[in-house]
């Protein structure tokens, strides 16, 4: 069970628990849960959900960034792509790598050949950041800005060492 004020992942989200009520509804207990990306949305949840997770730690922010350039990109026809990326956002900070990985370079090929960006790539990018960096900041202690750069950074570290050897 979570305690107060723990962080927790939820339907494309990132909450805080700022309550627990006890025997709330039907006899069961329920978290009282804020949204750290919107502020304003505060939900309650059933304490025993199976579609709740603890948020990442520090050890492990470090190894999803060893694993960043192992991740593929999707690889599908543009009408099925956002079914594709709808389905990632549900899933693990790989999916989500994978949609930022993915939508990067559609944009970037688009921007290179001097057209205009998708709105559909560049919504899903937006949202994937969001997810990867507030959680992966939360548990670094950074704010999205910082740890997208600590991200980057630590990329261009690794990519540096296989040039060298």
């Amino acid at each position: 069970m979570f305690k107060l004020n723990d962080y927790l992942v939820y339907q494309k989200n990132i909450y805080q628990i700022i309550g627990i009520k006890y025997k709330y509804l039907n006899n069961q207990d329920y978290y009282i849960l804020n949204s750290v990306i919107d502020p304003s949305l505060t939900i309650k949840l059933p304490c025993n959900n199976n579609s709740i997770r603890h948020i990442i730690n520090k050890d492990e922010v470090k190894e999803i960034i060893k694993k960043i350039p192992k991740i593929g990109i999707i690889k599908l026809d543009d009408k099925l792509l956002e079914i594709e990326y709808k389905k990632l956002l549900n899933g693990s900070l790989e999916d989500l790598i994978k949609i930022i990985k993915t939508t990067y370079l559609k944009n970037k090929e688009r921007l290179d050949a001097k057209k205009k960006i998708s709105d559909k790539d560049k919504t899903y990018f937006d949202k994937a950041e969001l997810l990867l960096y507030t959680e992966c900041g939360l548990a670094l202690n950074m704010n999205f800005e910082d740890t997208k750069n600590y991200i980057i950074k630590q990329i261009e570290i690794q990519n540096s060492k296989k040039e060298i050897k």
